[in-house]
């Protein structure tokens, strides 16, 4: 086996996913990307009635744009605001048909384990040139495919946080799965008939949880006793929580708070604040929420806005360096930690940032971020054209690290001060020479 015939390997066909299949084209690799749905992008499409509060000049990668124009492609008008669905059917998947790319996409193909060929992950000879195996999983079938390196550009999507407050499933929440929906429902679209005329808990008190609830007040319109409440864990409302409004630069998420901000004022939504779940129980097909000696009851439907955390379960035989609480690589953790603040421009970051004690192993995306919520698609792009840089030996463009993002506009600290963003103008452009 020539390990340096070998390809890369990359595991998701998002956006991440195939823009590090671009780049690795670019520099003569040849990738493999495994796509654990049956279509591009799976994980965007389950949630392409969302429109996205980035415009189309943050989603497309500058490298996957010239590759698709030099076929014919006719770009977004930039400006606007695409939903999951307009971008997979504008960006995505005509990146994914061009012919450089299809033959190297492989859906269906679950990833269910990553290691390396005849060593566990206690094993130290030979490792950096000895072949990663990547056991995939197709319609029932496992076969296992050979790569020298590895992307993971999985995302979270699929590995939503549970209801419980303490980060486990609350007593009772998986018995009540039929009626619990992890991420943003389609209230108007495909799932109206079971939110119509029913009592709702929305749970969370982030975007996705104001999404939800923003559809949910519309469909009241319509459906007059949908009776709607909101219920966050933090234990008071204040302006921080509807986010930047006019002086989030990202027009549309200033925007979203805003609007939610104006119902919960008219008093359209029942909220509760401090209620941290530890037990769910159901009485005669209706829900029952439980934080401590405290209760809110008969819920026909809950929709988890919780967030999402990294599946770390294939990588078990993979060496991590990662933080303890955000579960991202730890030098980025410091970057991203939410508890620290709640500013969308991270510091430009690459590959040296990324990289783990696994040699020409590289976690990417959405995933790098760990249960971080703040993660952008242009960050991600970036990542990857330093990961692939780094991975075929050009360390000076991998350490160049290149980030144009929008501030937010909502740049605080736990302590209340300005973190990261101050000042700077809404655009910026930062060279950083790791």
């Amino acid at each position: 086996m020539d390990f340096a015939q070998l390809p890369v390997a990359v595991i998701g066909s998002g956006p991440v996913g195939l823009a590090a299949a671009a780049h690795l084209l670019a520099r003569n690799e040849t990738p493999i990307i495994f796509e654990a749905g049956a279509r591009v992008a799976d994980s965007v499409q389950r949630w392409g009635h969302v429109r996205l509060f980035s415009a189309w000049e943050f989603n497309i990668d500058p490298l996957a744009e010239q590759l698709l124009v030099g076929a014919g492609w006719q770009a977004p008008h930039l400006a606007e605001f695409p939903t999951g669905a307009e971008l997979v059917r504008d960006y995505l998947q005509p990146l994914a048909q061009l012919p450089q790319i299809q033959p190297h996409l492989k859906l269906n193909s679950k990833v269910v384990a990553v290691t390396r060929l005849g060593l566990d992950k206690l094993k130290n000879a030979g490792r950096a040139t000895t072949p990663f195996v990547l056991t995939i999983e197709t319609a029932g079938t496992t076969h296992q495919v050979y790569a020298k390196a590895v992307i993971d550009a999985s995302g979270t999507y699929r590995s939503p946080n549970p209801l419980g407050a303490a980060g486990v499933s609350a007593l009772g929440e998986t018995a009540a799965s039929g009626q619990i929906y992890y991420g943003i429902p389609a209230v108007l679209g495909n799932d109206r008939a079971r939110y119509a005329n029913r009592s709702v808990a929305v749970v969370g008190s982030g975007h996705s949880a104001f999404n939800a609830l923003l559809d949910l007040a519309e469909l009241a319109e319509q459906a007059p006793e949908t009776i709607v409440t909101w219920i966050m864990r933090r234990g008071q409302v204040d302006a921080a929580l509807y986010g930047g409004g006019a002086n989030d630069q990202l027009v549309q998420r200033g925007l979203l708070g805003g609007r939610v901000e104006q119902l919960v004022a008219s008093g359209r939504f029942n909220l509760v604040t401090g209620f941290r779940i530890d037990r769910i129980t159901q009485i005669n097909g209706k829900l029952d929420l439980h934080a401590g000696q405290q209760q809110l009851t008969g819920f026909d439907q809950v929709i988890a806005t919780t967030g999402f955390r990294p599946d770390l379960s294939i990588l078990s035989e993979i060496r991590l360096d990662l933080d303890t609480a955000v579960e991202s690589p730890r030098v980025l953790a410091a970057l991203i930690d939410p508890n620290e603040h709640s500013c969308g421009t991270v510091r430009p970051h690459g590959a040296e940032e990324l990289q783990q004690p696994e040699p020409n192993f590289y976690i990417v995306g959405m995933k790098s971020y760990g249960r971080a919520p703040t993660f952008l698609m242009r960050t991600g792009y970036e990542q990857v054209r330093s990961v692939v840089a780094a991975l075929v030996g050009d360390w000076q463009a991998a350490r160049e690290v290149r980030l144009v993002l929008p501030e937010t506009g909502v740049c605080k600290t736990q302590f209340g001060g300005e973190a990261c963003c101050g000042t700077t103008p809404t655009r910026s452009e930062i060279l950083l020479q790791l």
